[in-house]
């Protein structure tokens, strides 16, 4: 059955289950993906002619710009490469070198095309390493019931007890195959692609097939190894290689984060520095505007690609990259600074609420942590304060403050008492009644 194409409003309904606010921004990257649902649909030479609205985010640190295009990207299934544009201003990088991150992007979709196709033979793969398990241990079985039963029936019930997991942790021996020796490449010129693989020339030199040795292993390991080979051997790799090609070409999302850090920065006088970012933002450039990129699975067309770009932008500004590459970024969207209400939020909504983590985290030692709402508003309320008042970090703010509040219970959690523990408003006054820069709160953050 096809996958269902979500519209834009679900795209933004799935973002909100992970991040507050942000509407704008949102909607922005929900159209764009949106948009290549319909361009496929269209004539290829339409199709042709329609590029991606790429789109560059402003906003402070921590609130939700990576996070949007993360999650956009697990929404759609989508290949996905996050790079920071500063990484090509350090020594060493020049030039074609950008071309990197397309190659990063077709390793990425590789492997989710043969996660997908993996996903796909399970089934089939488990059931062969259930009757190979079933085959190692039908010895044993046999030796134990002393020919009172047949071994048909001493197959049904070991395959009936391996299902069970009542197998799990029994130690059998089996062939497993050598790993292979880590493949060494050299790369004299990546820009036509090439690339000379020692390992593969010494692997056709070697003797013959690949040696295997019996290992002892648990049950558990056993099915997971022959599920694993058998998976292998029915997954078509060169069918993988050629969807993952297509999926990065049509689908790939890359972030471009830190971009504001590579603009020219009229006001700080450093001449010797702007040509440097200048340089790198001129080599962006192709593989933004269109090109081709010779990668060791084959060429990739980037004209497709759908290019999110983020920065803070507090001392350059968006008008500071050079004119060429602003006008491949169509869409710019300036993200809100979060609210305190927004911070409440944060703490509580999403799937991934940072109290539902530090609940889950003490769960473990048979620690049981409520937060009554009048804490959450407070704790929102410092983090709110702490960023108007000093550095803005966004929603990483709240991991430094709840991680200064909740110091002590972390630290004398018994995982041998079960206890329950509540969060109140007096709690958090009086742990965080000083001034929070007072208390060294710099040391919690990364």
């Amino acid at each position: 059955m096809a996958e269902k194409i979500l519209t834009p409003k679900e795209i933004v309904a799935e973002l909100d289950r992970y991040i507050i606010g942000q509407s704008e921004a949102k909607k922005a990257v929900a159209i764009a993906l949106r948009n290549r649902y319909r361009r496929s649909k269209l004539s290829q030479e339409l199709r042709d002619e329609i590029t991606p609205k790429n789109i560059i985010l402003k906003g402070p640190t921590g609130v939700g710009k990576t996070e949007i295009a993360r999650r956009l990207a697990k929404v759609v299934k989508a290949p996905f490469v996050k790079v920071e544009a500063t990484k090509f201003t350090e020594v060493g990088y020049v030039g074609r070198d950008v071309e990197s991150i397309i190659r990063d992007l077709v390793e990425a979709s590789i492997r989710l095309v043969k996660d997908e196709k993996t996903k796909e033979v399970t089934p089939i793969a488990t059931e062969t390493a259930e009757n190979k398990v079933v085959e190692l241990l039908l010895p044993m079985r046999k030796e134990a019931d002393g020919g009172q039963k047949s071994d048909a029936q001493l197959k049904e019930e070991l395959l009936s007890e391996l299902r069970l997991g009542h197998l799990d942790n029994l130690i059998v021996e089996m062939e497993v195959k050598n790993q292979a020796p880590k493949t060494l490449r050299i790369q004299p010129d990546m820009e036509n692609g090439g690339a000379i693989d020692l390992g593969n020339i010494f692997g056709m030199m070697g003797k013959g097939p690949q040696a295997v040795k019996k290992k002892k292993v648990t049950v558990r390991q056993a099915m997971n190894t022959i599920i694993a080979e058998e998976a292998e051997k029915k997954i078509d790799q060169d069918q993988v290689i050629q969807e993952a090609l297509s999926r990065a070409e049509q689908d790939g999302v890359v972030f471009l984060d830190e971009i504001d850090k590579i603009a020219s920065d009229d006001a700080g006088g450093a001449r010797g520095r702007d040509v440097s970012r200048e340089g790198v933002q001129r080599d962006i450039l192709p593989i933004v505007e269109g090109s081709t990129v010779q990668t060791k699975y084959g060429a990739i067309k980037t004209d497709f690609i759908l290019f999110v770009a983020a920065g803070a932008f507090h001392i350059s500004k968006m008008e500071d990259l050079i004119p060429e590459l602003q006008g491949r970024f169509p869409i710019k969207v300036e993200l809100d600074n979060l609210t305190e209400d927004d911070f409440v939020k944060i703490l509580t909504e999403p799937d991934n609420a940072v109290l539902k983590q530090y609940k889950a985290l003490l769960g473990v030692d048979g620690v049981s942590l409520n937060f009554e709402d009048e804490a959450i508003r407070e704790i929102a309320k410092v983090a709110f304060i702490e960023n108007e008042s000093s550095e803005n970090l966004g929603a990483r703010r709240l991991h430094a403050v709840l991680e200064f509040l909740l110091k002590d219970i972390l630290y004398e959690a018994d995982d041998n008492e079960t206890k329950e523990i509540n969060i109140t408003k007096a709690y958090v006054e009086e742990h965080l009644a000083k001034s929070l820069r007072e208390r060294n709160l710099q040391k919690y953050i990364i």
